[in-house]
């Protein structure tokens, strides 16, 4: 099978790709896979360092409201329509997947040109334009949040298999240990992981770090992961052997081991970020990044729904919150393993396997679906 995935833009789309991409190959070493993207997009690093093909188009911008650009649209798509007819031509694929994006749409209406079947895959609770017209050409459609398409299947979300590997430890209590000593944290204290992504750190980085001193006189030690810059951290006063740790780090290469030290969770509420809490079955107050169409605060609020989180709105989220809501939970044992187990019980472990499942489904069928 030769599959062509449709993905660029923003990490959201490309790594549920990549994901994808590495469960077919181990299934079938002899799967043929090519990734169309941005040429100046993050894809553009990231997919020729996983091993695959990348080959680019143009980006189509699609505005969400009425405007100068909104008019050029069709004459954008239309031209970016034609490249994607030429590689289809040239790559011959036996499916095309999409996830999104100002890549995905030439190639769905392309895909759908050319007779080749097509998949698509939608992270989001709120559906992006891309993927709205997409999901009128193919029956093939995949979700993590259900509700996002019409006639859509739930797979859940692509998880890293590092994420995969934690969720299934047969004694995550071993592991929490070790992570804790990676990070020089106390293996029995109560632990906050707080991380807020690179486009939604700032705010989380000034309330959190200037409620520390509350932090080391509740007993509870924290693991700030935030962000390269740092901005909005606040000094914080050097801790004795025998306080609380509160650890800043700029960024995390083994997320896993950040997530295996945490008993709860302050972060932004991006699709994978719910999807690999949720999976794992940690607790979270998410704090939806306020920009786009919402979509953050809908990914978070089937799992909040379920018990494994609560929504605090950005705007909301203050010391005040930190000393009334954020400590007094992380230090409720009891009700952090209850709202865990929600969260679990919501979490989808094998999305992966359901969406290659979906390909190959839709590969053998051919046509529309």
């Amino acid at each position: 099978m030769k599959v062509l995935l449709a993905a660029g833009g923003t990490a959201g789309h490309i790594v549920p790709a990549l994901t994808l991409a590495d469960t077919l190959m181990r299934d079938d070493p002899h799967t043929e896979v090519v990734v169309v993207g941005r040429e100046d997009g993050l894809e553009s690093r990231l997919v020729p360092a996983r091993g695959y093909r990348l080959r680019t188009v143009p980006a189509v911008p699609l505005p969400r409201k009425p405007s100068k650009d909104l008019a050029l649209v069709p004459v954008r798509v239309s031209g970016s329509v034609r490249q994607m007819m030429a590689i289809l031509r040239e790559e011959d694929p036996d499916v095309v997947v999409g996830f999104g994006g100002y890549v995905a749409l030439p190639a769905y209406l392309a895909a759908r040109r050319a007779g080749i079947p097509l998949v698509i895959h939608e992270a989001n609770s709120r559906a992006g334009v891309a993927n709205r017209v997409g999901a009128r050409l193919t029956g093939w459609v995949a979700e993590n949040v259900t509700s996002s398409l019409p006639r859509a299947t739930r797979v859940g979300m692509p998880l890293r298999p590092e994420i995969v590997a934690l969720a299934e430890t047969d004694d995550r209590s071993l592991m929490r240990r070790q992570a804790r000593d990676h990070f020089g944290l106390a293996a029995d204290r109560p632990t906050l992981l707080v991380f807020g992504g690179s486009l939604g750190a700032q705010h989380l980085n000034e309330i959190v770090t200037a409620a520390a001193d509350e932090f080391a006189a509740a007993g509870v030690q924290v693991l700030h992961v935030v962000g390269e810059k740092g901005a909005g951290v606040r000094d914080i006063a050097p801790r004795g052997p025998s306080q609380p740790a509160y650890v800043v780090i700029p960024y995390v290469d083994r997320m896993d081991l950040a997530f295996a030290a945490a008993d709860l969770v302050v972060s932004r509420a991006g699709a994978m970020t719910c999807a690999e809490l949720a999976a794992l079955g940690i607790p979270a107050v998410y704090v939806p990044l306020p920009i786009g169409n919402g979509e953050q605060r809908l990914n978070a609020q089937p799992v909040v729904n379920s018990g494994g989180g609560l929504i605090v709105d950005d705007a909301d989220f203050t010391t005040t919150t930190i000393r009334e809501t954020v400590i007094p939970l992380a230090l409720n044992q009891g009700l952090l393993e209850r709202m865990g187990e929600a969260a679990r019980a919501h979490g989808v472990r094998d999305g992966d396997r359901r969406l290659a499942d979906l390909v190959r489904a839709a590969s053998a069928a051919g046509g529309r679906g």
